[in-house]
């Protein structure tokens, strides 16, 4: 005979505690800008697609063992910066990954800017890169700083995201692409 016994905890003391460390730390600049902590945004979502993070997870225990009624799977999400915080970021020795396609990038783009296409035009679609983690180890190494720029900063998220889940720690999303740096005058390449 078994019994069981129901304890309700919530999921932020699941979650890792390197999480809220990393963003009790302060980043002290000379920039009018607030700088990003290094942070990464952890996601937990369970069976249903639910978002765990927000809900509270019930355990059961029976004879010490503790089974969880959920599975759960953790998505990485990459800090996204205003394209000046991104600039100032670029001008203190973070490289800047230009995940447009060829012909978006030779009609103009950050000051040296590495271009590597997240996706391609095919048709009057788009296909992802299948290559684009192998191709982006051969210029960047996993603890490299990088801010990761598009067109309006949709493929970019895409793109930091994938790096994040590839192992890059230095991932930065430019919110707004490469449409924003020009709009704001920052230093371009024809």
């Amino acid at each position: 005979m078994w019994s069981s016994t129901s304890v309700i905890v919530p999921c932020e003391m699941i979650c890792n505690n390197a999480i809220a460390q990393q963003m009790l730390l302060s980043t002290t600049t000379n920039s009018r800008f607030p700088l990003p902590r290094r942070r990464s945004h952890t996601l937990t979502y369970n069976n249903y697609g639910h978002n765990s993070n927000l809900s509270w997870m019930a355990t059961m225990e029976n004879n010490n063992h503790v089974v969880s009624t959920s599975t759960t799977t953790s998505v990485n999400h990459p800090t996204s910066v205003p394209v000046r915080v991104a600039h100032e970021l670029y001008q203190a020795g973070h490289r800047y990954l230009d995940v447009r396609t060829p012909g978006e990038y030779s009609a103009g783009h950050a000051a040296a800017a590495i271009n590597i296409p997240y996706m391609f035009q095919v048709g009057s679609g788009m296909t992802k890169n299948p290559n684009f983690v192998d191709q982006v180890l051969t210029h960047f190494r996993k603890d490299d700083e990088i801010v990761v720029g598009c067109q309006s900063g949709k493929r970019s998220f895409m793109a930091a995201t994938d790096l994040l889940s590839a192992g890059f720690t230095g991932v930065t999303d430019i919110a707004g692409g490469f449409a924003a740096w020009s709009q704001n005058e920052l230093p371009v390449d024809a």
